[in-house]
């Protein structure tokens, strides 16, 4: 590891356990085996070598001929997409490419022109390649024991990578409640008609009637789980996941014009459990001392954000029960 000590914070947490030195074991994750759990690991200060040292205490190296780094380009100037000095020792270590797919709405990213265009303005471009994974067509994956969806319609080029990285900005989510790693495989990886077919909960693939075909908030969520477990069982274990809980609107990163954040950044935290990983960074905004988060509390909420962490963890995707450990200089 790069030169860092590696301390458990906790014994077990589970859902909306206080993340603290001395919390214990909360009472529903006696019964859980500790080999079993997930750990989330996790750093305070969100710097550009703190990336690279969260992903190497995961003990999975990113391996493969060709490696996709699943990030939002972001929807405008004014979004608060990942800044690309922070990603960029983490980007050049792993020699990845930069995926992404088309978008649903008419905006600045729904078409691969608009979208390489909004790339290279955001720094995209100059720091590694970039796929628009939906360019040239799309594919059907299988979802295993969905509750809305039975396919998850995705970029075609998904099948030219041997590893994914999921590389996310945690934040709050206009439409979802929070945006983190499993928004970032389901709605992120889905052609512009998979994201149709996700926001409709399976009744439509047709991107021009998508905002006449919108299902009820909590299908939405359920169905981004459903379209999540696509892309897990896709990849198997060659996956792994990275949030960066940092300037923290309410609002994502598809959003050209978001609010501006009122509570203070969280750190960076990384995982081989994409449910583990949502998890423990809704618990940090849940248990922060920080007033600023009440917006963020109530977008969560509002949205029933958390029902994609429980109908994930329904599909066996992962657990919310984790072990959080701090990565300490």
């Amino acid at each position: 590891m790069a030169s860092c000590m590696i301390a458990a914070m906790t014994s077990l947490c589970s859902c909306g356990s206080a993340n603290s030195a001395n919390s214990g074991t909360d009472s529903d994750s006696t019964d859980v085996a500790a080999e079993e759990v997930p750990t989330v690991y996790y750093i305070k200060d969100i710097t550009p070598e703190n990336i690279v040292k969260v992903y190497e205490a995961l003990g999975r190296k990113a391996d493969g001929k060709n490696i996709g780094i699943k990030i939002s380009t972001g929807e405008s100037n004014k979004s608060n997409h990942l800044d690309t000095a922070l990603i960029a020792d983490f980007v050049r270590l792993v020699n990845g490419t930069f995926i992404e797919c088309n978008t649903a709405y008419v905006g600045n990213r729904n078409t691969t022109e608009a979208h390489l265009a909004t790339a290279k303005e955001h720094g995209f471009t100059d720091l590694a390649g970039i796929d628009i994974l939906d360019a040239e067509g799309e594919i059907e994956l299988p979802v295993e024991g969905g509750k809305y969806l039975k396919k998850d319609i995705v970029g075609k080029n998904i099948d030219n990578y041997d590893f994914l990285i999921v590389l996310s900005h945690f934040k709050g989510h206009q439409m979802g409640g929070f945006g983190g790693a499993l928004k970032n495989i389901s709605i992120g990886l889905a052609s512009s008609a998979g994201k149709t077919y996700i926001h409709s909960g399976g009744k439509t693939s047709c991107v021009d009637s998508i905002w006449q075909n919108t299902a009820e908030q909590s299908v939405f969520i359920e169905s981004m789980a459903d379209a999540a477990k696509a892309i897990t069982d896709h990849f198997g274990d060659r996956i792994l996941y990275i949030n960066v809980a940092n300037r923290l609107s309410v609002d994502c990163d598809c959003n050209g014009n978001p609010e501006a954040p009122k509570m203070g950044d969280l750190g960076v935290l990384a995982s081989l459990d994409p449910i583990a990983l949502d998890r423990a960074c809704v618990d940090l905004v849940m248990n922060s001392d920080d007033p600023g988060k009440a917006d963020l509390i109530e977008r969560i909420n509002s949205r029933l954000g958390t029902k994609i962490l429980s109908h994930g963890e329904e599909l066996g995707i992962g657990s919310q029960t984790y072990r959080l450990v701090t990565i300490e200089e």
